[in-house]
Parts: structure tokens; C-alpha cells; sequence
């Protein structure tokens, strides 16, 4: 396809930000327009009983029990910010309980447990005021932009083409303002600040390229509908689709989309070094206890099964990736499982054991192992694949028709 003549404009959307309504989780977000980039609230540290927090500059502090910020004067060294019956413990401060602000005197001024943010953050307490010792989350506020400086390096690859690195900032800007609008809607946080949502581990992690890639990109996200009508979608992407993608619904459940539907790709991505991977035969014992455990955690009956005797393929996307699979334990019950549901099973409290990289495989049941065969890719393989936008981008493909390639009819409008 030439880039050119496939290059898709940026659409301006009118719309404010109040336009953002709360949704449920597989559905869509509405876009909107402000001056502003958004704000991303990021939880850094769930549940901690005390955090180690170092500051240049004197920050403000505030807790929700006082009426005016306190301007800190800290020491040259960290301080233990903890939370008792008697409010916060800041040191040797103690400030009244609630919720606790910190806003730096410069951005990036304050350090949690040794990195530091942009933006601010909100100690959050979660547990009873009788519990000792208290709980509390540590959230970083930070706006979207800023936020994704060191997403895209934590996601992405360093040796990674810029137009890639692009790709990779209006991608991870969808899926961010997606969670805010839907996932973060009567909670304390919209992300997690590593895999179960984007990897974010701070200023540290940003480059010149990932800042720049931000910054030209800024505004920018991928989004589906009418003119006019344009909502944003949770733009999932993965490391390596292994040559053929699969659909958010039969990874994830989620409802039917044209723009996360399976995609065949061949081999584009075959400069990744997990597009085939060797062999990896598991014990059943080992399998059943790991399967065990994930059905544990999800509730699901697999929690009860049998010793696992066999797991076979159940059903093939239209590109032939597998998409569920049935385990059969030695009672003769049957369990069905997405390919995804099947990855996480097989790889749930490994104990440095192997692990699966992708759900793309042909299970080879022998007596007392599994082998794992044919394997391909890295990731779940729905929307973008990393790799491929990578060749793509060295192809010579701009940033914007490597989007519009990984979603189906989706388009790249303004969000601010």
C-alpha cells in the first residue's frame, strides 16, 4: 500500500471533555476536545504500610483534614511516609488523616521508593482507621502526555524505528484515556503502572525519542464511528502477533469489533525472535497444579479439575490461530478456555519454571507431559502488533497508516 495515498487526516472533533460519560468496560469512549492534555491517575503502590519518599525543592503537602497546604522542608535524605490512628507520619510531622497530597515544587521534584514522577500524588488510605498497621495506595496524577514519555520506552523496544515510537504513543494514549473513561470511572485510579495496564516506571525511563515522540503525536488518538460521531476504543497491542492476530472477542470476551477483528499479516513480523519459538514440554502434575491455581484466583472450575489428562484445540480463528482449547481431566470432565485463558492457566505461579509466550501453539499430549509445538509470536496478538509496526516503519510507513492498518476502519482524530 503506498503511505501516501493511504494517509488518513486528523479529524477535529467538537467536544468538550464533559462529553467523556462513564461506559461500561468492553464498550466505547466518546472523544472530545480540550486545551489541555487530560490528566491519567496511575497507581503506583497498592496497599503499603509505609513508603520511602525523597524530595529536591519543598513540596506541598495537604491532607484532606486541614484546611491549607504546608510547605515541606525536606532533609537531604529519604523520609518515611507512614499512616497511624493519629493521622499521617511524615518524619517526625504528623499532618490529620484522609487523603494526603503531595505537589512538588518542581516537576519531577518528588521520588517514591526511589523514581521519580512528573505531576503529583495522592496517598489514599484503604484500610480501617483501627487496622495497624494502616494501609494506604500511593496514586501519581499526572497528565497523559507526560505520562507516556516513559510508557512508550517501557512498551516499546529502544532500537525501535520513530515512526514506530509514534505509533506506539497515539496507541498508548487511546488505551490511557479509554481506561480513564471507563475502567477508572468510581475508583481512586484509572491504570497500574506495569503490564496489567502500560509499563510506566517514571522519568527515568524517558529518551529525547520517546519525549519526541510524544510531543508530535500530542492530541492524537485512534478512534471509530461516523464523523462527528467518533469514540475512542481500547486500542489494545501486543509484542508479536507471530503472523496472524486474533480478535478482542475471542481473547477477551470482549463484544464484536471491526477494529479489533483477527488480521493475517504473514510473516512481517518476522524479525521478531519469538515469531517461532522451540518446543516446551511441561509435566501434567505441574500443568494441573498451575491450572489449579489460576482457577483458584478467577473463581472458574478449573480450580476442582481432575488431574489434567489432555488439552486439545476447539476452534480455530479464520487464519487458523487457535482460540479455544478444551482441557480434559482424568474424571473425564471438560473445561473450555480461550487461547488466552489457556496462556494464563498454563503459566499461573511458575516458580521459574517455563512459561508460554503466546496462546498461538499445538498441544502434543503424551503420557505425562504436554508438548507445546508450532509455537508463534509473544503477547495476546489483538490490535497492534509491535514488530510489525517496526517493519512497517521500515518500510518507510508514517506513524499514521501504521495505526490505521492495526485497527480496521478506525481513523486518528484530536482528543485536545
Amino acid at each position: 500500500m503506498d503511505a501516501t495515498a493511504s494517509r488518513i487526516a486528523l479529524f477535529a472533533v467538537i467536544a468538550f471533555l464533559a462529553a467523556f460519560v462513564p461506559m461500561g468496560c468492553h464498550e466505547q469512549a466518546a472523544v472530545s476536545t480540550s486545551t489541555h492534555a487530560p490528566i491519567v491517575r496511575v497507581e503506583l503502590i497498592q496497599a503499603a504500610d509505609g513508603v520511602l519518599v525523597s524530595a529536591s525543592g519543598n513540596p506541598l503537602v495537604k491532607s484532606s483534614g486541614q484546611s491549607t497546604p504546608l510547605r515541606l522542608h525536606f532533609p537531604n535524605t529519604s523520609v518515611l511516609i507512614s499512616l497511624a490512628p493519629d493521622g499521617w507520619h511524615i518524619g517526625t510531622l504528623v499532618l490529620p488523616g484522609g487523603e494526603l497530597t503531595m505537589q512538588p515544587e518542581q516537576e519531577g521534584g518528588i521520588a517514591i521508593a526511589g523514581k521519580a514522577y512528573r505531576g503529583r500524588y495522592r496517598f489514599i488510605p484503604v484500610s480501617e482507621s483501627q487496622v495497624t498497621p494502616m494501609r494506604f495506595d500511593v496514586i501519581n496524577d499526572v497528565d497523559v502526555d507526560s505520562y507516556l514519555m516513559s510508557v512508550v520506552t517501557g512498551e516499546m523496544p529502544r532500537t525501535f524505528a520513530d515512526e514506530a515510537y509514534k505509533a506506539q504513543a497515539i496507541v498508548a494514549r487511546t488505551y490511557a484515556l479509554y481506561e480513564a473513561r471507563t475502567s477508572g470511572v468510581g475508583r481512586s485510579f484509572d491504570v497500574f503502572d506495569d503490564t496489567k495496564s502500560q509499563v510506566y516506571a517514571g522519568m527515568a525511563a524517558e529518551t529525547d525519542r520517546s519525549r519526541e515522540a510524544v510531543e508530535e503525536t500530542s492530541g492524537v488518538v485512534v478512534a471509530a464511528g461516523p464523523p462527528g460521531q467518533e469514540r475512542i476504543f481500547k486500542a489494545y497491542f501486543s509484542a508479536c502477533c507471530g503472523g496472524v492476530g486474533q480478535s478482542a472477542a475471542d481473547a477477551f470476551g470482549d463484544p464484536p469489533s471491526h477494529e479489533l477483528t483477527e488480521q493475517k499479516v504473514g510473516s512481517l513480523c518476522n524479525e521478531c525472535p519469538r515469531f517461532n519459538w522451540a518446543p516446551i514440554e511441561m509435566r501434567k502434575d505441574e500443568l494441573t497444579r498451575r491450572i489449579r491455581a489460576w482457577g483458584q484466583r478467577r473463581g472458574h472450575p478449573v480450580k476442582d479439575m481432575a488431574p489434567l489428562a489432555r488439552l486439545d484445540i476447539l476452534q480455530y480463528n479464520q487464519f487458523g490461530r487457535p482460540v479455544q482449547f478444551v482441557l480434559t481431566d482424568a474424571r473425564g470432565a471438560r473445561y473450555s478456555l480461550t487461547g488466552e485463558e489457556t496462556r494464563w492457566a498454563c503459566n499461573a505461579d511458575p516458580n521459574g519454571g517455563p512459561t508460554l509466550f503466546s496462546s498461538f501453539f499445538n498441544p502434543i499430549n503424551g503420557p505425562d507431559t504436554i508438548r507445546f509445538s508450532d509455537g508463534h509470536g509473544s503477547g495476546h496478538g489483538v490490535g497492534m502488533c509491535q514488530w510489525c509496526a517496526q517493519a512497517r516503519a521500515q518500510r518507510g510507513m508514517r506513524h499514521e497508516d501504521i495505526v490505521i492498518l492495526s485497527y480496521p476502519g478506525s481513523k486518528l482524530v484530536r482528543a485536545y
